[in-house]
């Protein structure tokens, strides 16, 4: 690649970056301004308006019970994390890209006062809103911490769980993401992602023309992606499992992996 096609691709990589941080951003304002009715799903505002698909819509009853009605309006994601997760009394929990909060205090709930749940995210304005959420719910077993995922603040082998909720895909570094991941968990550690991702016959212009990268759809790994990246980032077990379509080709999905012990 040349000097210039690679600055080319990193201001590419800083704009999307800005589009995603800004998207999130009025996603937290909306719930704290306007009571969440404009903050939709993870699409909304884009070319999908998949309310079903993709938000609060996909938690259960008893999980929406558990937290605030702000954290489940600022929901965005394309599942529940922590019902895969496997989650015991006494883990440490990561949440990447935390958003509002609603997965690091489900999280929090499920590990109990003897366990921990940290929520990183880029993004102030859902810093502020899930921290407001936390004291809102009266947990105090979390953190949440400014961050980018691609570069996590925690040291190395400090959580058992790493999960996340329809963010990965907004990376422009997912190999990076998932090195992160590797780093942080401890060995025999574990991840449990939902995320959007796509069919392996479809190539990046596929995905790009099905929806926006801002919209969870064209900065999609396709499933043979996804395993490759988990494998060489050193994981083992990789598994892809589509849950629900939302849009021709591109899956809701649970990623699940684990760190060799």
């Amino acid at each position: 690649m040349t000097e210039s096609a690679a600055s080319g691709q990193q201001e590419q990589q800083i704009g999307l970056r800005e589009q995603v941080r800004a998207r999130y951003a009025a996603a937290a304002l909306a719930v704290t301004t306007q009571g969440g009715d404009s903050a939709g799903g993870c699409c909304a505002g884009t070319e999908l308006e998949l309310d079903d698909q993709f938000g609060g819509a996909l938690y259960d009853a008893a999980s929406a019970d558990q937290v605030p009605a702000e954290a489940l309006l600022a929901s965005l994601g394309c599942g529940n994390p922590t019902a895969v997760a496997d989650l015991a009394p006494g883990e440490r929990v990561l949440d990447l890209g935390s958003g509002g909060g609603i997965d690091v205090l489900l999280s929090a709930r499920r590990v109990g006062p003897t366990g921990f749940a940290y929520g990183v995210d880029m993004t102030q304005e859902m810093l502020d809103l899930a921290r407001a959420n936390a004291e809102r719910a009266g947990v105090q077993n979390v953190e949440f911490l400014h961050g980018a995922i691609e570069d996590l603040p925690l040291d190395d082998a400090s959580v058992d769980v790493v999960i996340s909720n329809c963010v990965v895909n907004l990376s422009t570094d997912k190999s990076a993401v998932l090195r992160e991941a590797h780093r942080v968990l401890v060995p025999g550690g574990r991840i449990g992602i939902s995320d959007v991702v796509a069919e392996d016959r479809l190539s990046p212009a596929d995905r790009a023309e099905r929806g926006s990268h801002v919209g969870c759809i064209a900065g999609a790994l396709s499933r043979a992606e996804y395993l490759d990246g988990l494998r060489a980032a050193g994981f083992a077990d990789a598994e892809v499992a589509f849950t629900h379509e939302v849009a021709d080709g591109m899956h809701g999905a649970i990623v699940r992996a684990t760190k060799p012990a």
